[in-house]
């Protein structure tokens, strides 16, 4: 669901003052979009459902300093991605202050998202195994433009990069992409044979 621009500065006045259904109306419009963004980067349903959870309590706790020309995809987007940023160095700290217990934790395979469960044709399940082999930074560039319908200007603000530097990203991401689908069908068949 795409919300139009008259729209968002009345929700964005609402948020402001307060009115709980208008985080409703954000909440209604924006969720789904957001957990599918945050499960696509980190590929963990559990951690998705953190996450996108930490952002709402974020935009509640936010709300009355909204600009008035906020535009609620791009700050809802940037909290989520700076959000699975900071996991993701907080990831990187306790794997350094733990590597010695590293034998002690037991290994869990990720559970599978909603995505591959549904995914119905043999072309989005070759997309989405291609795009998860995909480097962060590309794999979000794909997923804020391609998939969340983000400007570029919008998905580099969301980035923290110039705009420039976006369509510098998609270029590459896009390029990349398309080489890893054309190797993926070799790739799989080496892990069968590997896994045989």
């Amino acid at each position: 669901m795409f919300v139009d621009r008259e729209f968002e500065q009345m929700l964005v006045a609402r948020l402001r003052a307060g009115d709980a259904g208008a985080f409703d109306a954000v909440y209604q419009a924006y969720h789904a979009r957001l957990f599918n963004f945050l499960i696509r980067l980190s590929r963990r349903r559990e951690i998705a459902e953190d996450l996108v959870e930490e952002t709402w309590l974020r935009l509640v706790a936010r709300a009355h300093l909204l600009r008035h020309d906020t535009r609620l995809a791009p700050w809802l987007f940037t909290v989520a991605r700076n959000l699975y940023t900071s996991y993701c160095r907080s990831r990187l700290l306790e794997a350094s202050y733990a590597a010695d217990l590293i034998g002690l934790w037991p290994g869990g395979t990720p559970s599978r998202s909603p995505y591959e469960t549904t995914a119905a044709s043999e072309a989005e399940r070759r997309l989405e195994a291609a795009l998860a082999t995909l480097p962060t930074a590309s794999r979000e560039a794909l997923l804020l433009v391609g998939v969340e319908g983000l400007t570029p200007s919008e998905a580099a603000a969301v980035c923290g990069i110039s705009p420039e530097a976006m369509r510098q990203r998609l270029s590459r991401a896009r390029t990349l992409l398309a080489e890893r689908l054309d190797a993926l069908p070799a790739i799989q068949t080496r892990l069968q044979e590997v896994m045989s």
